[in-house]
């Protein structure tokens, strides 16, 4: 079963940075889910923290 998993930043309409993450399999639309952080540093200190687990698990960059 092959699956999906996308990290971004993005702002918000407030100024704000949003860690958007989806997942899902392939094919479909999947999950969404959005983090909000007030600065965009920790949404990237997040992201990182994300995309590490990720890779341990065995996804791809």
């Amino acid at each position: 079963m092959a699956r999906f998993y996308v990290l971004s930043i993005e702002p918000t309409l407030f100024g704000d940075a949003a860690l958007v993450r989806e997942w899902g399999r392939l094919g479909t639309r999947g999950r969404r889910r959005l983090d909000l952080f007030r600065e965009e540093a920790a949404a990237r200190e997040a992201l990182d923290v994300w995309l590490a687990r990720k890779l341990q698990r065995g996804y791809r960059a």
